[in-house]
């Protein structure tokens, strides 16, 4: 009776630590920020008309400014959709290597046409990344099997594609940290900015209640800065929707990538080793 797939070495991979200390640490400070940005360059004086931020004409930035306290938080959402967009697209990139994905996998494939299983391993190392880091994990299993006596072709094809697997298993959950909280800011954009308009109409309105009949003027001001909220919200949405969309397209790229060469993988050993 055959024996069992020997148990498969885990590719070594970045460890998700390092995304999950960023968001912890990034979080708070765009909301510091958010603050400085909404106290001292939206509520400067500069932006109201004589300098009165009380009782002057707002510009396009005082306006924004007496969006109210929402804002800031608006604010801390639209810059934590720019900073984890670039954190994503850096890791993305690193995971990518150093030349493109497909022409990495041509060559691959090209090796493996041609039973040179030590010049793709040599390309692996030459592309690095996750993709690179799965494939040479399938490939070093791959020499492994070839020597393995105590299997048939159907376990060792098998023990192979498990390799990968495990591999890919290990590589994938890297490329997807953080792109949680970018789905999050997707719903919660929204909903805070309409929370702020909603706040602003209860202001307004509340302000008419007390001081009596009021110009349509004053109405229309109280009411177009209670919607800047709603502008912010929608815009934060919008930017989160168009990166999720882009770095999930990316990971199914990489993903799509890996089976691909990974069934070249096990079609090849399958092939070449037949009796």
């Amino acid at each position: 009776m055959a024996n069992a797939p020997k148990p498969t070495t885990p590719v070594k991979k970045e460890s998700s630590g390092t995304s999950a200390y960023f968001a912890t640490l990034v979080i708070p400070i765009a909301f510091v920020v958010a603050i400085l940005i909404f106290m001292f360059i939206l509520g400067d004086a500069s932006h109201y008309k004589g300098g009165d931020v009380e009782h002057g004409e707002p510009d396009m930035f005082g306006t924004v400014h007496r969006g109210g306290l929402i804002v800031p938080i608006l604010i801390t959402y639209l810059l934590l959709v720019f900073i984890f967009s670039i954190e994503r697209f850096i890791v993305i990139g690193k995971a990518s290597g150093t030349s493109s994905v497909d022409a990495f996998v041509k060559r691959i494939q090209g090796f493996l046409n041609t039973g040179n299983i030590d010049a793709a391993v040599a390309e692996c190392d030459k592309q690095k990344g996750s993709v690179a880091n799965v494939i040479k994990a399938g490939l070093k299993k791959y020499r492994e099997m070839e020597t393995d006596a105590t299997m048939d072709v159907d376990q060792k094809s098998l023990a192979i594609q498990k390799d990968i697997e495990e591999a890919t298993a290990l590589e994938m959950p890297m490329l997807e940290q953080n792109l949680t909280i970018i789905a999050t800011l997707v719903s919660i954009g929204t909903l805070t900015g309409l929370l702020g308009t909603v706040r602003g109409m209860i202001v307004a309105f509340a302000a008419l209640a007390t001081s009596g009949a009021a110009s349509s003027t004053q109405l229309a001001n109280g009411i177009s800065e209670a919607l800047i909220n709603t502008a912010i919200g929608i815009l934060t949405s919008c930017l989160s929707i168009i990166m999720y969309n882009v770095f999930t397209s990316k990971i199914d790229g990489l993903t799509y990538a890996i089976d691909e060469t990974g069934f070249s993988i096990v079609q090849t050993f399958a092939a070449s080793h037949k009796r």
